[in-house]
């Protein structure tokens, strides 16, 4: 799959209230904020970036890339971001990361989108682990663009859940070996305890 008919989405749209109500993306973590790593690390894997946000929206503009606040109000979870940037996409298919995932996989497009073409599914997702161990990660998904109007009945409807969502979809699951890079940093804890490894 040819990154030209990629777009990436940074989903920096929730509340951050297990750190304390205060935006996760815009934490400094090794000298920038964390959206700024998941800016680097995935903009060479997609052929444009747009940031989901529904707060300091001109911050977040100041990294150069539109910015999209979700249309369903009162912080609705992942998949209002992920409508947002569907709305917004202009290429047949997008690729999600949260925006406290600083160590992101720089194959994690790469990889998706062989999955998702050879499986022939609607959506690809990063899982890690195996067994009782096996550990998905929804919000690390490539899928196409077309599902916008499904997505938009399914929220209409009441869902907010990424995996029930799921499984209404044709799902390629794609296993990485690297489960740190999906560790999302979620307490200001985790913010200093990787801040210092």
């Amino acid at each position: 799959m040819d990154t030209s008919s990629i777009t990436g989405l940074i989903l920096a749209g929730g509340r951050g209230s297990r750190m304390g109500c205060v935006d996760k993306g815009l934490q400094m973590f090794r000298g920038k904020p964390m959206v700024a790593h998941v800016i680097e690390r995935l903009a060479p894997q997609v052929q444009g970036l747009l940031l989901n946000a529904n707060q300091n929206l001109e911050v977040y503009q100041g990294f150069g890339l539109p910015v999209w606040p979700d249309s369903v109000q009162g912080f609705a979870g992942p998949l209002a971001g992920l409508q947002a940037g569907l709305a917004h996409c202009a290429t047949p298919y997008l690729v999600t990361a949260p925006c406290d995932s600083p160590f992101l996989s720089a194959d994690l497009v790469r990889r998706l989108g062989a999955a998702l073409s050879e499986a022939d599914a609607d959506v690809a997702v990063a899982v890690t682990g195996s067994g009782a161990g096996r550990q998905p990660h929804p919000v690390f998904c490539l899928l196409k663009s077309a599902l916008l109007p499904h997505l938009e009945a399914y929220l209409a409807g009441g869902g907010r859940k990424v995996e029930a969502w799921y499984r209404s979809l044709r799902v390629a699951e794609v296993t990485f070996a690297d489960e740190a890079a999906f560790r999302n940093i979620n307490t200001l804890e985790e913010l200093q305890h990787y801040q210092a490894q």
